[in-house]
């Protein structure tokens, strides 16, 4: 083969493997392996966090909270998700998650495995580990006034080409969906505004993240 043509043909190569992956935005709301909630997980103030959206069944409270004063509180709008930290270099976020059936808080990993489901993992002190994956039934979410990257209006590409970037959305943007079934929006077409049956709405505004406390 004349070096010219070996040497075009590296170039393509080398190209075609520079071209970078478009990353997966976790945030959106997730309906959990059994189908009894939605989670809505978004960033706030650079972490992502998950707080209960909509429920099978209504009117929960986190019985089982070691904290007595948290028992009565209703499990719609409680956090789940904990300040959870992208690991570098990996389509990865690490923190925390809480488990309302036992009132005990885990290590945990949340993973996006395609553009519609998410990995969740949970340990306890690295070991008794076990997962389950989320289904997404809204899109993703703009970024919240109370988003460092909305602040310091930083704009991240990671959509496909021709599709609404939900992160690089102004601070001013509608707050997010969230109605149970709601399917992902065609490419092109903007999220919907925050609508009234929707009783969680920006999560980052709600109190017990906005004190980062559990």
């Amino acid at each position: 083969m004349p070096l010219r043509t070996t040497s075009i043909l590296a170039g393509i190569v080398l190209l075609s493997g520079a071209a970078p992956a478009f990353a997966l935005d976790p945030t959106g709301d997730w309906r959990v392996a059994d189908g009894v909630a939605n989670i809505r997980v978004a960033q706030c103030n650079g972490s992502m966090w998950g707080v209960v959206a909509w429920e099978k069944e209504s009117g929960g409270r986190d019985t089982n909270n070691p904290d007595a004063s948290k028992r009565n509180r209703p499990t719609l709008g409680m956090p789940i998700l904990l300040d959870m930290k992208r690991k570098p270099g990996a389509e990865r976020w690490e923190g925390q998650v809480y488990n309302a059936k036992d009132g005990q808080t885990y290590s945990s990993t949340i993973t996006p495995a395609d553009a519609n489901h998410l990995e969740i993992q949970g340990c306890v002190l690295g070991f008794l580990c076990g997962g389950e994956t989320w289904t997404r039934v809204a899109p993703p979410i703009p970024s919240s006034p109370v988003n460092s990257m909305a602040k310091e209006g930083i704009a991240k590409s990671s959509a496909p080409k021709g599709q609404t970037n939900s992160a690089a959305a102004p601070a001013s943007a509608p707050k997010t969906t969230g109605t149970a079934g709601a399917a992902t929006p065609p490419a092109g077409q903007k999220q919907a505004a925050l609508r009234p049956s929707d009783p969680v709405g920006d999560i980052c505004l709600l109190p017990d993240l906005a004190r980062f406390a559990h």
